[in-house]
C-alpha cells in the first residue's frame, strides 16, 4: 500500500490494536498470576489496555473518515466484534483503500488496469 493519509490511520490503528492485544495477553492465565502479584503492575497493564484500546478505535474512525465511509458503522463493527471485527475492518478497509487506489489487483478488472 502506497504511503496515504489512510494508509498511516491503518498502521496506527494496527499498532494501537498489536499493543491491545499484549495487554490482554498479560490476563490469560499464564501470566495472570505475574500480573496480579503486583497491584501497581495490574493497573498499569488495565490503563495500557484502555489506552490502546481507545486509540485503535479512533485510528480506525480517522481512516473510515478519510475514506469517505461511515465512522460508527466501521467502529460499531470494531467494538462489538471485538478483537476479530478489530482486525477484520482493518483488512477490509485496507483493501477497500487499495481498490480506490487501483492497486488491489483482484478488485481491479484487467481491462480497467490496461486502460491505466
Amino acid at each position: 500500500m502506497k504511503e496515504t493519509p489512510v494508509a498511516r490511520a491503518l498502521q496506527a490503528a494496527t499498532v494501537s490494536l498489536i499493543a491491545a492485544l499484549g495487554c490482554v495477553a498479560l490476563f490469560l492465565p499464564p501470566w495472570l498470576d505475574d500480573t496480579f502479584a503486583s497491584p501497581l503492575r495490574a493497573a498499569v497493564t488495565g490503563a495500557g489496555l484502555g489506552v490502546t484500546l481507545l486509540l485503535h478505535w479512533i485510528f480506525l474512525g480517522v481512516a473510515a473518515r478519510r475514506q469517505g465511509r461511515s465512522v460508527p458503522a466501521w467502529v460499531g463493527l470494531s467494538v462489538m466484534l471485538f478483537p476479530v471485527g478489530s482486525a477484520l475492518a482493518l483488512m477490509l478497509l485496507g483493501r477497500l483503500a487499495e481498490a480506490r487506489a487501483g492497486l488491489a489487483g483482484g478488485l481491479v478488472s484487467p481491462a480497467a488496469r490496461s486502460r491505466a
